[in-house]
């Protein structure tokens, strides 16, 4: 896999279109695949439910909105990734700035056209690196196969897609982002879902943890049953 070096930073400053939520309603999304996948066209199709099939190339856009999720108000940031990754025999690699935009995301979708099977190939290693940085396996990982109307076209099968989907232990999901805003939104949705639950299992992890008694030391133990023998015998 070879990457090209990227020269602007990859997280960029958050859309203050609107203030954000109460404390503990935010989700932070990143999108990541390899070049001209659909990435920032499924990430507008969810925002503003518009299909937009031209864009210049991406250098890290960090989107921010108030979504309605289960009749709650979520502020949800979705961070778009370039799309350098190209597969090149057995040499894969993965970009610093990559890595930054990983440790600060909480839920992922893993993006290939059913058109390009290099880009399938690269979900793989973007898994991997996704499950290093983050080895808690509640982080969610959505991988999609975009351009499902295409069909013409097609060089990934969806039985690949779901072959891979289940190795990696993920849901797999086929859509076609300029025939079906539902399908997007559907996918966008679900990650929130995933993403809210790993956070309330997290902090249900922390506060049980914060009610376990501490243990006893040992030694403390026998300190104090020495000083009560010291005493006793004193008494005596």
């Amino acid at each position: 896999m070879r990457l090209p070096s990227m020269s602007q930073p990859f997280l960029l400053a958050p859309i203050a279109e609107r203030p954000p939520g109460p404390s503990g309603t935010e989700v932070r999304l990143a999108v990541l695949g390899a070049r001209d996948v659909g990435k920032s066209a499924m990430i507008v199709r969810f925002l503003t439910k518009r299909f937009i099939g031209d864009y210049e190339p991406n250098t890290g856009n960090l989107y921010s909105r108030l979504v309605h999720l289960e009749g709650d108000r979520v502020a949800v940031q979705i961070q778009d990734t370039p799309g350098c990754i190209q597969v090149q025999e057995d040499c894969a690699q993965v970009l610093d700035s990559l890595s930054r935009c990983v440790k600060w995301a909480e839920g992922f979708l893993l993006v290939y056209s059913i058109t390009d099977y290099s880009s399938y190939q690269s979900v793989r290693p973007l898994y991997q690196h996704i499950r290093k940085v983050h080895p808690d396996a509640r982080t969610p990982i959505i991988i999609v196969g975009n351009k499902a109307d295409l069909l013409h076209a097609r060089q990934v099968e969806a039985k690949e897609g779901l072959q891979l989907a289940s190795e990696l232990g993920s849901l797999f999901l086929e859509i076609s982002t300029s025939d079906d805003s539902q399908g997007v939104c559907d996918v966008f949705q679900y990650l929130c879902k995933e993403v809210s639950k790993a956070q309330h299992a997290g902090s249900t992890d922390r506060r049980r943890s914060s009610i376990i008694p501490r243990p006893k030391s040992p030694n403390m133990q026998d300190l104090k049953r020495r000083f009560k023998q010291a005493l006793s015998s004193k008494v005596k």
